[in-house]
C-alpha cells in the first residue's frame, strides 16, 4: 500500500536557535520543509479537513513549538520537532528539514534533514 504525503516547503519561521551567546539574543529565519506521510482517502471521500493533516494550523504550531522551546542546535530541534507533531497528529512517517539561510559565509544555506516513522 502506497503512502500519500502532506507538505509543507518553505516554511520561514523566526526563533532563537544557535551555540554563540550572540545568537541566544536575537531571533533567526530558519526555513522548515516538511513531509508528512498520510492517508487522504477519508478526508477526499466526504471533503472534510478534520480528517486530513491541516498545514496552515502545523504551520503554526512549529513556530510556536521552536519558539517555545529554545535550542542551540538544529539537531535537537529536528529531534524534537519531528517528535512533537508525530504525537501531536499521530504522523505515522515525518520527513524534516530545517535550512538555517546564511549561517556559513559563501554557503545559501545550511541545515539538517531527519526522517522518522514508518512509510506504510
Amino acid at each position: 500500500m502506497a503512502m500519500d504525503k502532506v507538505f509543507i516547503n518553505g516554511l520561514n519561521i523566526q526563533t532563537t536557535i544557535g551555540f554563540f551567546e550572540w545568537e541566544k539574543e536575537i531571533k533567526q529565519t530558519l526555513v522548515i520543509d516538511l513531509i508528512m506521510g498520510w492517508d487522504i482517502r477519508p478526508a477526499a471521500l466526504n471533503d472534510e479537513l478534520d480528517k486530513t493533516l491541516d498545514y496552515a494550523q502545523i504551520s503554526v504550531a512549529l513556530e510556536e513549538f521552536a519558539n517555545k522551546n529554545p535550542v542551540d542546535l538544529l539537531e535537537t530541534l529536528a529531534q524534537r520537532m519531528a517528535s512533537f507533531l508525530m504525537a501531536s497528529y499521530k504522523i505515522p512517517w515525518i520527513k524534516l528539514t530545517i535550512h538555517k539561510p546564511n549561517a556559513v559565509h559563501n554557503a545559501k544555506s545550511v541545515g539538517v534533514e531527519i526522517e522518522r516513522g514508518q512509510q506504510l
